[in-house]
């Protein structure tokens, strides 16, 4: 990722992660109408926020807890 401050929209991702969702398709339509994205390309986002030093120093609760999870799924997959 690029020096600096994170943009708008990293932002934007690290905020919709925080949010509790109501039901399925809740998260994927505000994806869409809220940040214009497919979901696909949201979550390349935002893996690659995750490898993200400034979004681990903008907000380390939810860096860290997505860490853990993508850990998770990653080992469930190899072992």
């Amino acid at each position: 990722m690029s020096e600096g401050a994170l943009t708008e929209r990293d932002l934007a991702v690290l905020a919709l992660e925080k949010r509790a969702w109501p039901g399925p398709g809740a998260k994927e339509r505000a994806i869409r109408e809220r940040l214009g994205l497919s979901p696909t390309r949201y979550y390349q986002l935002l893996n690659a926020l995750l490898d993200d030093p400034r979004a681990q120093e903008h907000d380390p609760v939810t860096v860290n807890r997505l860490r853990r999870v993508r850990q998770a799924r990653r080992d469930a997959r190899e072992g």
